[in-house]
């Protein structure tokens, strides 16, 4: 694993775990200090984190992680309600046993992560599980919608959710699976409603003041 990858790991699986929380400054000089590399580093693993939402920089202000309000987290998942549910009849009509074996491979992936306790990779995971999903639809312009719902739920995941968020109290995807290898559409439709339902019903919204982080501690070595 390269320098710049083992920093982004660190440093997602630290917006994700709540170490570095919804707003919290993100200085270069102090992350290089505490990572012992470049502020060209630093910056570099920023930048990738901005692409996917998980951070923000502002001109002349800096970065920050990213910090979702009530509101747009409220929001997202109703849209994904909307939306996932929808797209699986056009699903169907695409699938086969190899999309069922694929698709297992990553409920093995998310179970593996989750009794690891890497909550970062189960977000990330589900996420994929999501959007791939909705890939299959054969509608791009829909499935590309979902996939960035989906980055944005990794955020809000990472902000407001727990370890039920993401785990089997929320639905196992594997029952899912089960459900479109035996072509039940409406049962497939109404399964995917009530998952993404109980995801936004395990949020916790509520906001959390802004704290002095000691990245020397967090990340040093």
């Amino acid at each position: 694993m390269s320098n710049d990858e083992n920093i982004y790991r660190q440093m997602l699986n630290a917006i994700v775990e709540h170490q570095l929380p919804p707003g919290a400054r993100l200085p270069e000089d102090r992350l290089s200090e505490a990572f012992g590399v470049s502020r060209t580093g630093i910056r570099k693993v920023l930048q990738r984190l901005a692409l996917e939402h998980f951070v923000i920089i502002e001109k002349n202000k800096g970065a920050q992680v990213n910090r979702p309000n009530e509101a747009e987290a409220s929001e997202v998942l109703d849209s994904r309600i909307l939306i996932e549910p929808q797209l699986i009849p056009a699903l169907l009509d695409h699938w086969n046993t190899e999309h069922s074996e694929r698709f297992r491979i990553m409920v093995t992936e998310e179970k593996r992560a989750e009794e690891a306790n890497q909550l970062a990779d189960s977000i990330q995971l589900t996420a994929r599980f999501h959007y791939e999903l909705a890939k299959l639809s054969g509608n791009q312009v829909l499935a590309s919608f979902v996939e960035q719902l989906c980055y944005r739920s990794s955020l809000i995941l990472a902000a407001y959710g727990t370890r039920g968020s993401v785990g089997c109290e929320c639905g196992d995807h594997s029952q899912l699976l089960d459900i479109l290898d035996q072509g039940r559409k409406d049962e497939a439709k109404t399964w995917m409603s009530h998952h993404l339902k109980h995801i936004k019903s395990s949020l916790i919204l509520e906001s959390k003041p802004e704290e002095n982080i000691d990245f020397q501690r967090l990340f040093g070595r």
